[in-house]
């Protein structure tokens, strides 16, 4: 009866140990976006679209002064000009608005567009690399420590420099 407590209680133990040690993984943490700002790739991607988001700042307004010339042009001249003809004037102007409305609209859709272009291959090869060195490490789970992902502590290992080498910076 004593042995058989014995290994009673030696087969708990040895069960218990085997299903605490699997039980814990081993977990890393990385702040993705501080990589990504950092990867040189993001920072032309910055670049630009900065570049085309002046051009269309500068197209805008252009597009604005040439209208208000045209507006106290048209307000210079609404004494001299019969009712009709400042009706469509004032129908002119409310189109040349609308259309400045449309390119600022499409303008905003294609710097969407163009960003999303821009990054999606950037946040792909951070993706990578972080699964690549988590891997070679041993790592079961990579958590994402960027603020507003819900890591409230961090104390793990971090992978950025790891992640660096691997990006090659």
């Amino acid at each position: 009866m004593k042995h058989l407590k014995s290994i009673l209680f030696a087969t708990t133990l040895f069960f218990a140990t085997t299903f605490t040690t699997q039980a814990q993984s081993k977990v890393a943490h990385i702040n993705t976006q501080e990589l990504v700002m950092a990867m040189p790739e993001m920072q032309n991607a910055s670049s630009e679209l900065e570049k085309l988001s002046k051009t269309y700042q500068e197209e805008i307004k252009s597009q604005v002064s040439a209208m208000e010339s045209v507006r106290e042009q048209y307000a210079a001249e609404a004494e001299t000009k019969t009712d009709e003809e400042n009706g469509k004037r004032i129908q002119e102007l409310q189109e040349f608005e609308q259309n400045i409305r449309e390119f600022q609209t499409q303008a905003q859709q294609e710097m969407q567009k163009k960003q999303q272009e821009l990054t999606s291959p950037v946040f792909e090869k951070a993706q990578n690399a972080i699964l690549k060195v988590g891997k070679a490490k041993g790592f079961d789970y990579v958590l994402d420590s960027s603020e507003g992902q819900g890591v409230l502590f961090a104390g793990g290992t971090d992978l950025m420099q790891d992640v660096k080498v691997e990006l090659g910076f």
